[in-house]
């Protein structure tokens, strides 16, 4: 597998862990434990996934810009 599939499903990952760090918040903002870690807890993967998604979205560019067909070319 290579780079860049590696790092598509690690984003695919990243969103699974994400939501559920998320649905942990507003399950302890419900019972009214809202504690500061927890409320980071979906700040980490959130930086991953901002990461990911950017290196991902800048990928067909830079095949054009380096004189490759792009992700999309031929469709």
């Amino acid at each position: 597998m290579n780079w860049s599939k590696w790092v598509r499903v690690g984003h695919r990952w990243l969103s699974i862990v994400f939501t559920a760090a998320v649905l942990a918040n507003l399950t302890a903002v419900a019972f009214g434990r809202q504690e500061v870690w927890i409320g980071l807890m979906a700040l980490f993967p959130l930086v991953l996934l901002m990461i990911s998604g950017l290196y991902m979205f800048v990928l067909p560019h830079a095949a054009r810009w380096r004189g490759g067909q792009g992700a999309g070319a031929g469709e």
